[in-house]
């Protein structure tokens, strides 16, 4: 199982680290059943965060014929409504520090990005799992109409908006699309990949190594409509 963890101008570092060092330890635990590398879809090349100037080196392209699992992640910087930012700052060349998280997901769409995603999303080979605001990336591309997703719980009004059933848990199963909500569920989604994907003794295995349980229920759409509580 291959799979490439999307970085992005503005990413959110904890979004990208979480997960990669989980199913990177799940590769370890699984005698290579698992691989991971960071990509772009321009290609190899360093990408700045929204967290301070911090850099990451993408060393790969995004390939669709290698994935077998895409993990988009969020971005980092000031928090706030689309309404509140001019619509003329995601085009903006020039990027600075702490912008906001809306203008900086909403450049994603300027990219090559979209349209990979677009094809992922349409290929039943493929997996396609977020982070935090990864979901919006999808959502603001129109990818995830009718589909159950859940995002940071400050970010679910928009992902409702957008025409996605907004799911207020910490993971998501919609079977081809798995979604994390805030920016440590990477930990948890990446814990949840091992497990659906591997099994849960490596995943287990990799708990236990990195001191963290995963948390809450994995949301399916799956057994009897609750009645309100």
């Amino acid at each position: 199982m291959h799979i490439q963890i999307v970085l992005f101008d503005g990413f959110d570092p904890l979004d990208v680290i979480a997960p990669y060092e989980v199913l990177y330890a799940g590769g370890s635990a699984s005698d290579g059943a698992v691989s991971v590398e960071l990509v772009t879809a321009e290609g190899p090349r360093e990408v700045v965060s929204g967290t301070g100037g911090l850099a990451l080196h993408a060393a790969g392209t995004l390939d669709l014929e290698r994935a077998d699992i895409l993990v988009v992640p969020g971005a980092s910087g000031r928090v706030g409504e689309p309404s509140e930012v001019p619509e003329e700052e995601v085009d903006a060349g020039e990027r600075k520090q702490d912008e906001f998280i809306p203008v900086l997901l909403g450049r994603t769409l300027t990219t090559d990005l979209p349209a990979l995603l677009e094809q992922a999303m349409d290929d039943p080979h493929i997996t396609v799992a977020t982070v935090c605001g990864g979901s919006l990336v999808l959502a603001m591309a129109g990818l995830l109409e009718g589909r159950h997703a859940t995002t940071h719980h400050m970010g679910l009004v928009m992902l409702d908006a957008t025409g996605a059933h907004a799911v207020h848990a910490r993971i998501v199963d919609d079977g081809d699309l798995i979604t994390g909500a805030g920016v440590t569920s990477g930990l948890d989604l990446g814990l949840y990949l091992l497990e659906r994907e591997v099994g849960p003794r490596i995943a287990h295995a990799v708990e236990e190594l990195f001191a963290h349980e995963r948390r809450g229920t994995v949301w399916r759409a799956q057994g009897p409509t609750p009645i309100t509580l």
